[in-house]
């Protein structure tokens, strides 16, 4: 039986956030820090869009941008578990915010800030049943933190992966999605950890939910959005249209805008050139809102692993739902989201931002 949740502004949420940002992971971010009722305790940069250090370097000055510069920004690993790291420059950009141009925060100098794995363990052990980890890149590294401290699941109040494909085309791969097949070793361990734990008795409710390709591509972004948005925060039009020669920069004098602007134009471009349409697939949105408890869901319960040994289905995600492998269910498949009522909740929250800004 499917678990529905309703999406409405809850108690205070406390969050780690791991991405590899990356446009949509940016959206995520912005959204994140718009929401008054989510603290944002770190963001640990992974490899994966681009290296950890351009990942850190575009938090850091996303951040500083929507008013959250004390938040600290760590790094952990540099490359998957075992295999080498590809990155996806024509997805995102060269450093991965599409055209969007930030100040240089400068690089993370040495001993400045404490390992990323490090800090989610301390914090958790710190913090226990409180935090939210919210997980929009490769597994590789929770992974870590699991094999330094596998009592996490019991110390983590929710777990959100925006990861897999199932009963779905991949985007990597005929069956891949891309943050597994970036680090596929580090997914199958975390959802192995999850077994075992679910083997000692971990509750249901702190299964990882899995936000996969399979709903996470219903949250289609129109071009039209950016101008809906930029009216919503008392701005002048500002048109994303696909006629507009590739590359266009925005004028606006709203910082927010002009960046989201800049990096989404990239993103329906990128679209559009994979046969797609001028429209932009905003994963890490979603399961953001899910992390924030925004937004409405469903999930059903599963088994999931992932292919490390095949080279045809290198990184596909399997899940079974009805029990034929003999193990317990060690994650919650979304099965049903809400897009109208989730663009509608970005626009709200980020125009009320940017008109701050």
């Amino acid at each position: 039986m499917a678990e529905e949740v309703e999406g409405k502004t809850p108690e205070r949420v406390r969050l780690l956030v791991d991405n590899d940002t990356g446009i949509d992971d940016a959206l995520a971010l912005a959204y994140l820090c718009a929401c008054d009722h989510v603290e944002i305790v770190a963001v640990t940069s992974t490899p994966g869009n681009v290296t950890a250090d351009q990942v850190a370097a575009n938090n850091r000055a996303l951040l500083e941008l929507c008013g959250r510069p004390q938040v600290p920004v760590l790094i952990g690993a540099r490359k998957p578990l075992q295999i080498p790291l590809v990155t996806t420059e024509e997805t995102h950009g060269p450093q991965g915010v599409g055209y969007a141009i930030l100040p240089d925060p400068g690089a993370l100098k040495s001993g400045e800030a404490p390992d990323a794995i490090d800090f989610w363990i301390d914090a958790a052990r710190e913090n226990p049943g409180e935090l939210t980890a919210l997980l929009c890149a490769p597994l590789t590294n929770f992974a870590l933190a699991l094999r330094k401290e596998p009592r996490l699941p019991w110390m983590l109040r929710k777990v959100v992966i925006m990861g897999g494909a199932f009963y779905y085309q991949g985007n990597t791969t005929p069956t891949a999605e891309w943050n597994t097949h970036v680090d596929p070793h580090a997914a199958a361990e975390v959802y192995a950890a999850y077994t075992s734990a679910a083997q000692q008795g971990l509750d249901e409710s702190k299964l990882p939910i899995v936000c996969s390709l399979d709903t996470t591509e219903r949250f289609e972004m129109q071009p039209q959005f950016v101008n809906e948005l930029a009216l919503a925060a008392g701005e002048a039009e500002e048109h994303v249209r696909a006629v507009d020669v590739e590359g266009t920069r925005s004028t606006t004098l709203n910082p927010l805008i002009r960046y989201l602007s800049d990096a989404l134009r990239f993103y329906f471009e990128f679209h559009r050139a994979y046969n797609q349409g001028y429209i932009a697939h905003v994963h890490d949105y979603f399961a953001a809102g899910v992390a924030a408890g925004t937004l409405n869901y469903e999930v059903l319960p599963a088994n999931v692993d992932v292919e490390t040994d095949s080279k045809l289905l290198f990184g596909t995600t399997v899940a079974d739902f009805r029990g034929l492998w003999g193990k317990p269910n060690n994650a919650r498949i979304v099965s049903r989201n809400d897009p109208v009522q989730g663009f509608a909740e970005l626009k709200e929250k980020l125009a009320r931002m940017a008109r701050n800004a």
